[in-house]
């Protein structure tokens, strides 16, 4: 997928130390990625995910930063990057049977949310068009012999 082009100024904002596992997070910054900020801001709300929680509140800040920093407007804003580091690892032992202990690792990370700004314009022809693309992708599915 192609990044978005942007106008050159972009804020972000990052979470550190977060108690949840990297590929759980990555699993839902791949959800969002390049997407408008707000429509990405209401996915997270609904996501049923426990890691869109604290991404929801990463992208909320970086939102809040571009509007405080740049003076943009949040309409015009879209997640230019998105990525999700391992923190440290914290190592703890669960006792077993027969006086054994079994290593249990309480991973950490780090998520960065980047957004840039667009013109309004570009964001609402961008999503027309892709609803565009959507029905005519559904208008001329292959029937493969059947008659409606």
């Amino acid at each position: 997928m192609t990044t978005p082009q942007t106008e050159g100024v972009s804020t972000r904002a990052t979470a550190r130390f977060v108690r949840v596992t990297p590929m759980k997070a990555r699993r839902v910054v791949d959800l969002i990625r390049y997407k408008p900020a707000s429509e990405a801001l209401a996915m997270l709300q609904f996501a049923p995910q426990a890691a869109s929680e604290p991404v929801g509140k990463v992208l909320a800040s970086a939102m809040a930063n571009a509007e405080h920093n740049l003076k943009v407007e949040q309409d015009s804003l879209v997640i230019s990057a998105a990525f999700v580091d391992g923190g440290p690892t914290l190592k703890r032992f669960r006792p077993r049977a027969r006086g054994r202990a079994f290593p249990i690792n309480k991973r950490t990370s780090h998520i960065t949310i980047e957004v840039s700004s667009i013109a309004v314009e570009e964001v609402s022809r961008r999503g027309r068009r892709n609803s565009e693309a959507k029905k005519s992708a559904t208008s001329t599915g292959s029937s493969k012999g059947r008659t409606r």
